[in-house]
C-alpha cells in the first residue's frame, strides 16, 4: 500500500484536497484530530502532558485543558518543543498502526493531511507527498474568513510555518489559487496510484 501525506501551509486547501479523495473513495487520516484524540484518551501521552505541563492540563472532568496548554507551550518554544515531543511521536505511531490497517483491508493507497510534516517527522513514513500550494494574499484570505484572525495574524502563523511550506524535490505540487482546476489536479494524481 502506497501512504501518501498531503501537506501545505495554513489556508493553502490541504483539508479540501483529503476531502476530494475521501469523496474519491480513500481513506485519509486527519493528523490534527487524531493528536486532539490521542491528547483527550491516551493515558501514556496524557501522564507525559501532565508531568511536563502540571495536573491543570485536564480539567476535572478529565477533558484536555486546551486555553491552560495553549497559554504554556504556544509562545515558550522549549516548552512547544516538549509538547512536540510528547504528541508528535505518539501520533506518528497511530498512523503507522492505523496505515497496517488499511494495508490489511487491501488499500492500495491511502493519505495523511499534515501541516507538520517534516517537523513530527512524517516525512520518513510515507511513500509520497502531495504538497498543496496557493498564493499568500487567498491563504490569508481563507483563514481570516474562517478563523476571525487579522491579517496580521495569519501573516505570523504562515511564517512559523515556512520551513514546513518548502516544497522538496520529488513532491507532487497541487495549487489551490480558487480556479476550477484543482479537481482535475487530484484526479490525475489518484489516476496514477
Amino acid at each position: 500500500m502506497e501512504l501518501i501525506a498531503i501537506t501545505g501551509g495554513i489556508g493553502s486547501g490541504k483539508s479540501v484536497v483529503a476531502h476530494i479523495v475521501k469523496v474519491m473513495g480513500f481513506e485519509v487520516y486527519d493528523c490534527d484530530s487524531r493528536a486532539r484524540a490521542l491528547m483527550a484518551d491516551d493515558d501514556d501521552v496524557k501522564s507525559q502532558l501532565i508531568q511536563a505541563f502540571g495536573k491543570e492540563t485536564y480539567l476535572a472532568d478529565g477533558s484536555l485543558n486546551r486555553q491552560h496548554l495553549s497559554k504554556v507551550a504556544f509562545g515558550d518554544e522549549q516548552a512547544l518543543a516538549c509538547l512536540n515531543a510528547i504528541v508528535h511521536p505518539a501520533t506518528a505511531r497511530d498512523l503507522q498502526h492505523w496505515a497496517s490497517l488499511q494495508a490489511l483491508q487491501g488499500a492500495k493507497a491511502a493519505f495523511v493531511e499534515t501541516a507538520l510534516l517534516r517537523t513530527a517527522a512524517l516525512d520518513r513514513v510515507v511513500d509520497g507527498v502531495w504538497h498543496v500550494t496557493a498564493p499568500a494574499d487567498v491563504r490569508i484570505g481563507r483563514v481570516m474568513a474562517r478563523s476571525g484572525l487579522t491579517s496580521q495574524q495569519v501573516e505570523e502563523r504562515m511564517a512559523a510555518q515556512a520551513a514546513e511550506d518548502i516544497v522538496a524535490p520529488g513532491e507532487h505540487v497541487i495549487v489551490n489559487d480558487n480556479c476550477d482546476a484543482l479537481l482535475p489536479q487530484v484526479i490525475r494524481l489518484t489516476n496514477h496510484l
